[in-house]
């Protein structure tokens, strides 16, 4: 009876012990390699190798599980494979067995009759028909001279001379480690490896560094140096090289590609510097357009380092855009209408006028726009410009201007009351002027956001300034309609707070010192 009841708490306590187990790898205490998105992916220790034990050695079978063990059962429990998937496993594990050097009794080679018996077996189990669950396995008859001479794992393992009984237990794709062993065999890797797409590589990679097999590792890291990846394959294979720990002299060559030298701002602002200044002056307008598109979105990518580019370098830019548009638009009113390289002026006019926008984009999303908009407002001599030429050719340099409203609008750009004032007071007659060929012109301009931000800025300013403004759009708004904007929410606005809310600032609070004597 007493035997019984130890029995049963042992029976008890096992089952309790399994349910933790399965408790702590479902609740992420325990990791479980099978639970990973992909398991050519995931990185794991060598297999475990052991000789085939004697009959004698069998584990004592009333002894307690290990929590090795419980992980074990509980893992090949929760992640049985499909019940075809054995069968398509046999199927190229066939194929691959079938062009091996070794399978092949006709070759002309010296290997003799094969004395080590390799069994691979998988983590994984099925059903040998009787109830019990055995890990799928594949045997093949090697020999000792060949892997002994290329991998110093087997080297290490098959010291002495003699038949052999091995097996390689737990792999995770036993597959791979099939076509390994077959690999060793073979004289020619690069030609064998040819075509492999690179996942795989990856994969034979991890097999060939556990069974420090150096030519087939090397041959890995040939393959990879030479063939393109696409993004997630590079990701792939940084990861698994880092992993893996391999000589870095093998591996520098692979990563040459994408490893790059510790940024510098220094560093930064040059190659950008360069690179806009050949796309702001390039002829082709196409190709511009693509190009700004291209760095743009590239800039606002986010990255470790956040990619710092000099307010100086930018306004450097803007400062050489301004002087360009300056000379073209002066070049531009001292030609004759009918002279032919004024319609080729007017085309760099508007160029330059693109160029202006792009970069005055970058300010605002790196949020040093303020010094632009002083800048823009104190341009006496390019507004006075800007009315001589023809609005057609002229309405891109207003786009500036409804740019850094939009931006003040939404509160992207602080900037003081006298430089929202002085910003208006230049550029929104023109603004008016051009408004009509812009919303007309141009799909990229928005009428309702450029009439919104207006609007707000507008409205920043001290109320007499509104006054000043709005009814001065009022009556240009009445003659021009829809070729002005439309901000009557401002004027609407504007004439509650000045005659119908007419806030009123309480006195301010007076505070009486008085001195009592001792």
């Amino acid at each position: 009876m007493a035997s019984d009841s130890n029995t049963h708490h042992k029976s008890s306590s096992r089952n309790q012990q399994q349910k933790l187990v399965s408790t702590m790898i479902k609740q992420g205490y325990i990791s479980d390699p099978f639970l990973s998105p992909s398991r050519l992916n995931s990185l794991s220790p060598p297999p475990t190798f052991r000789p085939v034990p004697s009959p004698t050695l069998s584990p004592n079978p009333n002894q307690s599980p290990t929590l090795f063990e419980m992980m074990s059962l509980e893992q090949a429990r929760e992640s049985k494979p499909p019940p075809d998937a054995h069968k398509k496993l046999r199927e190229r594990i066939s194929a691959i067995l079938s062009q091996s050097p070794f399978h092949n009794v006709n070759s002309d080679n010296n290997w003799g009759m094969g004395d080590v018996k390799l069994t691979i077996a998988a983590r994984d189990g099925e059903s040998d028909g009787g109830g019990e669950t055995m890990a799928f396995r594949v045997s093949m008859d090697l020999h000792r001279t060949v892997l002994a001479a290329k991998s110093r794992f087997f080297a290490e393992k098959l010291r002495r001379s003699g038949t052999h009984s091995v097996e390689i237990l737990e792999c995770d794709d036993v597959e791979v480690y099939v076509h390994a062993v077959v690999l060793i065999y073979c004289e020619d890797l690069k030609a064998e490896l040819m075509g492999m797409e690179v996942s795989k590589i990856l994969a034979l990679l991890q097999v060939f560094s556990a069974f420090l097999f150096d030519d087939g590792v090397i041959a890995c890291l040939e393959y990879l140096e030479a063939v393109p990846w696409s993004e997630k394959e590079e990701e792939r294979v940084v990861s698994h090289l880092n992993q893996l720990q391999l000589d870095g002299s093998r591996t520098d060559d692979v990563l040459q590609r994408v490893i790059a030298e510790p940024s510098t701002s220094s560093r930064v602002d040059d190659i950008f510097l360069k690179l806009s200044t050949g796309m702001l002056q390039a002829k082709n307008d196409k190709a511009r357009r693509e190009m700004k598109i291209l760095i743009s979105q590239l800039l606002r990518e986010e990255t470790v380092d956040k990619l710092e580019i000099s307010r100086d370098t930018l306004y450097h830019l803007c400062h050489r855009c301004l002087s360009s548009l300056v000379l073209c638009l002066s070049e531009a009113t001292c030609l004759d209408e009918s002279t032919q390289d004024r319609g080729i002026l007017m085309g760099e006019i508007a160029r330059e006028a693109d160029n202006i926008q792009w970069v005055v984009d970058i300010l605002i999303d790196r949020k040093i726009g303020d010094e632009f908009v002083k800048l823009w407002a104190e341009q006496k001599e390019l507004a006075i410009l800007h009315s001589k030429i023809p609005t057609m050719y002229r309405h891109e340099i207003s786009k500036i201007t409804a740019q850094l409203c939009i931006a003040i609008g939404r509160g992207h750009i602080l900037v003081p009351k006298d430089t929202r004032f002085s910003l208006l007071s230049t550029w929104l007659e023109a603004l008016y002027e051009d408004f009509g060929w812009m919303r007309r012109a141009s799909r990229a301009v928005d009428k309702k956001l450029v009439e919104e931000g207006l609007s707000q800025t507008i409205l920043t300013l001290p109320l007499p300034q509104q006054q000043s403004i709005l009814l001065n759009w009022f009556h240009r708004f009445l003659n021009r309609g829809d070729d002005c904007p439309n901000i009557q929410r401002a004027f609407e606005i504007w004439w509650r707070r000045a005659f119908v809310k007419q806030y009123v600032i309480g006195s301010q609070l007076q505070i009486t010192i008085c001195d009592y004597p001792n």
